[in-house]
């Protein structure tokens, strides 16, 4: 495996364990442990920061003519992005979840 392909592998890893952590925050909110679930949605964070660090490299590559284009390419960068938008709203549900409580 080439380094590229490591890079992509590094990114849709990064991001299936930050959807992990994130979708857990959403069940530790529901079980009224939001102190979990604040822990769980800045790892999920942290996840998605490592992610986009290696995001950041490929966009400098590809500047350079470096990178090549791939379906396996495509699949990480849809995912990563995928991600972010659910991050997003799994905040917004949580906070649902929390003002139901009250």
């Amino acid at each position: 495996m080439d380094n590229l392909e490591n890079q992509i592998f590094e990114i849709i890893s990064f991001i299936g364990e930050g959807r992990a952590k994130a979708f857990e925050a959403i069940q530790a909110t529901k079980n009224g442990n939001d102190k979990k679930a604040k822990k769980l949605l800045e790892e999920a964070k942290a996840k998605t920061t490592e992610a986009h660090h290696v995001q950041t490299k490929l966009v400098q590559d590809d500047l350079e003519g470096k990178v090549k284009i791939s379906l396996l390419l495509i699949h990480a960068q849809d995912q990563l992005m995928t991600f972010m938008s659910e991050y997003a709203l799994i905040g917004e549900i949580i906070e649902i979840i929390k003002d139901n409580r009250k």
